[in-house]
């Protein structure tokens, strides 16, 4: 895993050699995102973003989109702002629901839910930001099924945070999705990285 805050053109493998050991780069992904997800109630999934998985998302997005070095650019702005800068967790959450009226329904009563998240450290809460890129809640409070937030720590709440066994809670406080989750001790520790 690389402890690194920033992705930059060097980072970024020509299509062809990505192509080539694509399989590869998305297995080693898949055991990287393994700790970084956490369920928070029925519908929602955090996945807790680093270095790591933004690199595969630009890589991908470069290998589906095959828009190379135009594109590249792009790619860095979107998703360069997802990795943590050394005193935060950066998480994107997703609303998963299969049926698509019910998904609607839900959606149509969750405007602001980007504005709830937080995370419980050693008595200590951490009140999520919302990415300010775009609003993510309509007008009509419709709230976007994807959203992404920074959590902002403090030195005490990462070293808190760090301690083996800390019992650290994450939630989301909407009135119509008030759910808890807590993390596991592989997550608390996998997430303890992302602080430099």
């Amino acid at each position: 895993m690389t402890n690194r805050h920033e992705l930059t053109t060097a980072d970024i493998l020509p299509w062809a050699e990505y192509a080539k050991d694509r399989a590869e780069h998305r297995k080693r992904l898949t055991a990287i995102k393994r700790n970084r997800r956490v369920e928070v109630g029925p519908y929602v999934t955090f996945y807790f973003e680093n270095f790591d998985t933004m690199w595969i998302q630009v890589q991908e997005m470069l290998h589906i989109e095959k828009g190379g070095a135009a594109q590249l650019a792009d790619e860095l702005a979107a998703y360069n702002p997802l990795i943590p800068k050394g005193k935060e967790l950066v998480a994107t959450f997703m609303i998963e629901i299969d049926d698509a009226l019910r998904r609607a329904r839900v959606l149509s009563q969750l405007g602001g839910v980007e504005e709830t998240a937080s995370i419980e450290v050693g008595g200590e809460r951490v009140v999520g930001k919302a990415e300010q890129d775009q609003d993510r809640t309509t007008a009509e409070g419709k709230a976007s099924s994807v959203q992404f937030v920074h959590f902002p720590f403090t030195d005490a709440q990462i070293a808190a945070f760090k301690e083996p066994n800390t019992r650290v809670i994450l939630g989301l406080s909407h009135p119509n999705y008030s759910h808890m989750a807590v993390l596991s001790e592989a997550t608390r520790a996998a997430l303890a990285g992302d602080f430099a």
